[in-house]
């Protein structure tokens, strides 16, 4: 009989050390999967692209005084980006096929014309990179084919070179793919158009413009 109930409280001891055990080991911690951090978007490096808009400027005659010009555009784009923290220098150069002209009637009863034919730019860009977004401003030298007619004769036209400045923002879309819109005010001087624009002219012509682009590039 004393063995029955030594026995008994041999089991109940072990029985409640196994259990005070269990009641001191510590549940598991739980699981956490770590959050999916996209790469920050990098600027650098060469690219190509389209561009297209429309310019809005004025022409000035010395013996018509100045007119409004308008039309479109649209060519190509290549340029290089650097980043450096979160800015971004760059340098970027285009070429467009041009429509831009207007003519007036001012002291020119067959009226007074002058007309772009094609626009170039080579700016220098300073960027702000917001990951996929970046706000920038432009400025640089500008190149075009202007040209001064008067109906009934000859007309000059003159490459002229000049200066732009303006600022635009450029997205990333997916991939490689980026697109902007930007503006630029640009001035091509003036040339003197001599008596190819009519007996007894001399004048000076001169071109500004307004323009409002948009574009794709690609970045490699």
């Amino acid at each position: 009989m004393k063995r029955i109930v030594l026995a008994l409280i041999g089991s109940l001891a072990l029985t409640g050390t196994a259990a005070a055990a269990d009641l001191a080991r510590p549940a598991p911690a739980p699981y956490y999967k770590a959050p999916v951090v996209a790469p920050v978007y990098n600027w650098t490096g060469f690219y190509i692209g389209i561009n297209g808009g429309g310019g809005f400027g004025r022409s000035t005659w010395d013996s018509t005084g100045s007119f409004n010009t308008s039309g479109g555009l649209v060519g190509g784009t290549v340029g290089y980006n650097y980043q450096f923290g979160q800015g971004v220098v760059g340098l970027e150069g285009d070429i467009d096929w041009a429509d831009i002209n207007g003519t007036t009637n001012t002291a020119c009863p067959l009226g007074c014309k002058t007309s772009d034919s094609w626009l170039s730019t080579v700016r220098g860009r300073l960027g702000y990179a917001a990951d996929r977004f970046m706000p920038f401003i432009t400025g640089g030298a500008a190149f075009g084919n202007i040209k001064a007619t008067t109906p009934g004769f000859i007309g000059a036209t003159n490459t002229n070179a000049g200066w732009t400045i303006g600022a635009g923002l450029e997205f990333a879309i997916a991939g490689n793919w980026t697109a902007k819109a930007e503006y630029l005010y640009v001035d091509l001087g003036k040339f003197n158009c001599g008596l190819s624009c009519g007996p007894f002219v001399t004048d000076n012509v001169s071109f500004t413009t307004n323009l409002v682009r948009a574009g794709v590039n690609y970045r490699f």
